[in-house]
Order: C-alpha cells, then sequence, then structure tokens
C-alpha cells in the first residue's frame, strides 16, 4: 500500500494537487493522509521561539482554538469532497489537523507513518512569476527526505506517457532510490527520456558506469538516452519538454548535482526557467536506503 501526504491550506491549488495525486494513483492501494496545519498569530512567536514539544497548541491552556475547529471543519469538507467526486474502493483517507509548524510536521508523519510520496500544489511568489515554487515547496524539497511531487497551479492531470530525466551521471544509481520513477512508470507503461547536458566533453570513467547502472535499472522500462551539447541545464530542460510533450520532469536531488544550482538561487534572476509541468524530487538517499 501506498503511503501519500497530501498538505493542503484549503486553496484551489491545493485541491489541484489532491485531485492530481488521486488521479495518479486510482489504480494503487493508497493510505491518504488530508494535512492541514496552523499556527494562530497570536501564539507564533512563542511557540516558534518556545519548545514545540512543550507546548502542544492553545487548548493546552483552556484557551478557545477556533482556527482548530475550523481547521477540522474544512479538512471534512475536503475528505467529502473527495468521496463524493473520487470514489476509490482502493483509496482510504486520514485528516490531520496540527497546531506546529509545516516542515516539522512533514518531517514527523514521514517518519512516522513511513510515508512514499509528499504531494503538493505549488505556485510561485505573488508578483514574481520567475519563481519556480512558493517558498513552502522550495523548504520541502531542501529539508523532507522523501519523495516530493509538486503540482503546478491549475495543471489538469495528464497521464506522464513521457517522462524527462534529467541527470549528470554523477552519482551512484540504486534501484530503491529510483522505485518511485519505476513505479510510475509501470503504472502507465510509461517512456523516461534521460538527458544529459554537457558542454561538449567526453563522459569520465564514473559517468559512464553511472549510466550504465542506470540501463540495468531501466531494463524493463523504455527509455531513451538523450544528449545536449553546450545549453544551459534549465534551457535544455525547458526546449525539451516542449518538444517532447513531456507529461513530467523527475530529479534526484542530489547535493552535488545541478539541481541545487538550478532551484535554489538567490535572486530571480539567476533562475530564469519556468516550470509548467508537475515536478518529482526524489531525495539521494530515501528513508528505505
Amino acid at each position: 500500500m501506498k503511503k501519500i501526504l497530501l498538505p493542503t491550506d484549503f486553496s484551489e491549488n491545493s485541491w489541484n494537487a489532491i485531485v492530481y495525486a488521486l488521479q495518479l494513483f486510482k489504480n494503487e492501494k493508497c493510505k491518504f493522509y488530508l494535512l492541514n496545519v496552523y499556527t494562530p498569530v497570536i501564539y507564533q512567536t512563542e511557540y516558534l521561539y518556545g519548545s514545540p514539544a512543550l507546548f502542544s497548541g492553545p487548548t493546552e491552556f483552556g484557551v478557545p482554538d477556533p482556527i482548530g475547529e475550523t481547521s477540522l471543519q474544512l479538512l471534512k469538507d475536503f475528505k467529502d469532497r473527495i468521496n463524493k467526486e473520487f470514489k476509490n474502493t482502493k483509496h482510504s483517507i486520514e485528516t490531520i489537523s496540527v497546531f506546529n509548524t509545516l516542515i516539522s510536521e512533514i518531517k514527523e508523519l514521514v517518519e512516522e507513518k513511513a510515508i512514499d510520496y509528499v504531494v503538493m500544489g505549488t505556485k510561485g511568489a505573488t508578483g514574481a512569476k520567475e519563481v519556480l515554487f512558493g517558498s513552502n515547496t522550495v523548504h520541502v524539497f531542501k529539508s523532507i527526505k522523501c519523495t516530493v511531487l509538486a503540482i503546478p497551479q491549475n495543471f489538469k492531470f495528464e497521464t506522464p506517457h513521457e517522462i524527462l530525466f534529467p541527470t549528470d551521471y554523477e552519482i551512484e544509481f540504486t534501484e530503491k532510490q529510483l522505485q518511485p520513477l519505476i513505479d510510475i512508470t509501470s503504472l502507465y507503461i510509461s517512456r523516461i527520456n534521460i538527458l544529459n547536458v554537457s558542454y561538449g566533453y567526453e563522459l569520465s570513467e564514473t559517468q559512464e558506469k553511472n549510466k550504465k547502472e542506470l540501463e540495468k535499472l531501466f531494463e524493463n522500462t523504455a527509455y531513451l538516452f538523450h544528449s545536449v551539447v553546450n545549453e544551459s541545464v534549465p534551457e535544455a530542460i525547458s526546449e525539451f519538454q516542449l518538444r517532447a510533450r513531456i507529461n513530467l520532469l523527475v530529479m534526484i536531488n542530489n547535493k552535488h548535482s545541478f539541481f541545487e544550482n538550478l532551484f535554489f538561487k538567490n535572486t530571480v534572476n539567476q533562475i530564469g526557467f519556468h516550470l509548467n509541468i508537475p515536478f518529482l524530487l526524489i531525495p539521494a538517499k530515501t528513508k528505505k536506503s
């Protein structure tokens, strides 16, 4: 059974991501955890600078918690909506409303529930369309050791027939690490487009070895190797994505790969790359590795 965490702030953006997850895994037996994290403004300073372990929320002190009550009601509404519009006997849903910070709670649940995927909606910061993801998504990418699937605002589900997997072949690939990608590929008989971007240099001995390992790991999957020379990684991804009608972008969040350079720049101008398809980010070391 797949265990999938769905953080929500009850926006249409987060609902859209939930719908994507329900459709992507419609033929899989899944346990979905619908999560809303809240920190009432009046308590944020004391909570964030105090000890979360010693402070479970305003009700601990007998203070009414209307935000918590609203959170519970809205979670119930979302769950009812899911059961009405996407009823699936293979799916079960548990709601979680908690007074905490988003990253702390996701970390705890990933460990406690053995989560396989975190699926969340994402959109650029207001007034800055060049920003790939909202700050919450970026923090999850950087902090959570779990596979994260980010769904762009307003993206409607498409069967992931063509998957783009950019890599520099600098890391040793393992079956457990690539299992999330292999699982999705097997569900939809997808083709993996492995894209390497270089500046004209031949692959090193280590890179060649890692490339051959990929061939073994993908032996039961349709795949193609592609090589692009003298283009930046963002340009190559963007052009290939459009040319090949890619439905899903997949990367491994290796600390020393081009991923950090691509997504964690400090200024908007350094990003200059727009993503309008779902993005699956696999940690270099998974919880099961």
